[in-house]
């Protein structure tokens, strides 16, 4: 059976509704970073996700053809998942007008299986552009290690995850922790349904906010 990270990592994956503390080690992934309007059809999210979905295949598939990767084993492709931010003056806000979206800086990423370097990446990256015909320029091998976090489940649209977020927070302080927003510890989603086949009030989206232990 090929390994699923959704299924082996729950803890990362498929968390309760309500509020938990979690710590998050070093991970990989393919990304792409823009700003704009998600929603889009014809914007730089939409042409994104076509990069990183044609990267992850290509490393996925590898087996089928010559390209062999050392330590490769079968998997399935995790969720796709984003950080995201807006901006103040030039300074991080920890919390989103979501009604103006094209305001919102992002990177959308794929995890990656940690057998994946640098070189590896070059060649799906190469492969995945010349078989598609598509621009993969703006894709990077990227790591993060985000540390302490709060997540939760949250169900619905993704215009009504404020109220998610004011749980995340109440609960972050009730617990001794503040938030940590910073340039390398942003807003991060983790996207568990396809909004195409899926009503907006039935979506499930992970959501996590940096924390740490508020010493004052």
């Amino acid at each position: 059976m090929p390994f699923d990270y959704k299924k082996e990592y729950k803890e990362f994956y498929l968390p309760p509704a309500k509020p938990q503390l979690v710590h998050i080690p070093k991970m990989q992934f393919v990304a792409v970073r823009g700003k704009g309007n998600p929603n889009d059809s014809e914007g730089e999210y939409q042409k994104a996700l076509a990069i990183l979905y044609a990267i992850s295949y290509t490393i996925k598939m590898s087996k089928m053809g010559d390209r062999r990767i050392e330590g490769y084993f079968d998997y399935v492709v995790p969720p796709l998942e984003g950080f995201w931010w807006q901006e103040k003056k030039g300074i991080i806000v920890p919390s989103f007008d979501y009604k103006d979206k094209s305001s919102f800086n992002w990177i959308s990423v794929i995890r990656l299986p940690d057998f994946v370097n640098q070189k590896d990446f070059d060649w799906a990256k190469e492969s995945a552009a010349a078989k598609k015909d598509l621009d993969c320029s703006r894709a990077e091998l990227l790591t993060i290690e985000e540390g302490d976090c709060v997540q939760s489940m949250h169900k619905g649209s993704y215009n009504d995850e404020p109220a998610t977020v004011e749980k995340m927070h109440d609960f972050v302080s009730a617990n001794g922790y503040v938030l940590d927003f910073s340039a390398t510890r942003l807003h991060h989603e983790i996207y568990l349904s396809d909004p195409r086949k899926t009503s907006a009030e039935n979506l499930k989206t992970v959501i996590r906010h940096p924390v740490r232990k508020n010493n004052e």
